[in-house]
């Protein structure tokens, strides 16, 4: 499979390049710096890097005060890929799902941290974005409460709109881990066209 990873030099789009390539896909990375150029916000540089590829996954993230950045990302991917064939996974955020035993958002709950509210915000209407796009196979992946450097461990739950929560209620993931489920999910094509989560 040829997949092609924007923000590969990030946390998570780096972890997501080591799996894909430890699987033996043909890997193409992108950034704004290296040998592979482009901004994913431009319709005509996705759809000329995307090329030959069966997969983007984009895990693009905007430095503190460009979150703005991340909806122009999620639109030129959505524009770019339109009738190309080519499948997109978006990396996106958590503030969208849904508390377990509530009907609140992760964004509306008491202690949400003020510092991530822009970051959160964006990452929910990047998600409004994403869903209502037509024209391509798209999954829309959200982390869990917490997603830190850890250990591979290759497991992970599932869910859709909830938190994926354990039995003490932590919701919580490896990137790892999380990049595990990305690439499981470009090579099973499991949801597409939905969002899902992930958890331990």
């Amino acid at each position: 499979m040829r997949i092609l990873v924007w923000g590969a030099a990030g946390a998570v789009g780096s972890r997501v390049t080591q799996e894909a390539v430890a699987r033996g896909h043909q890997v193409t990375t992108v950034g704004r710096s290296g040998p592979v150029r482009g901004d994913a916000a431009d319709p005509d540089d996705v759809a000329r890097l995307s090329a030959g590829h069966d997969v983007v996954i984009s895990a693009t993230r905007p430095r503190p005060g460009s979150e703005a950045e991340l909806v122009a990302a999620a639109k030129g991917l959505l524009i770019g890929l339109r009738g190309s064939g080519v499948r997109l996974i978006l990396v996106g955020g958590a503030a969208s799902l849904i508390v377990p035993g509530t009907e609140m958002l992760l964004v509306d709950s008491p202690g949400f941290p003020a510092e991530l509210l822009p970051i959160a915000l964006a990452c929910n209407e990047q998600y409004d974005v994403v869903r209502m796009a037509t024209g391509l196979d798209w999954t829309y992946v959200s982390p869990p409460a917490l997603l830190e450097p850890g250990v591979r461990t290759g497991r992970y739950r599932t869910g859709f709109d909830h938190l994926v929560t354990d039995a003490d209620g932590s919701s919580a993931v490896s990137m790892e881990d999380f990049a595990v489920a990305l690439v499981d999910e470009a090579e099973r094509a499991e949801h597409i066209r939905q969002r899902f989560t992930v958890g331990y």
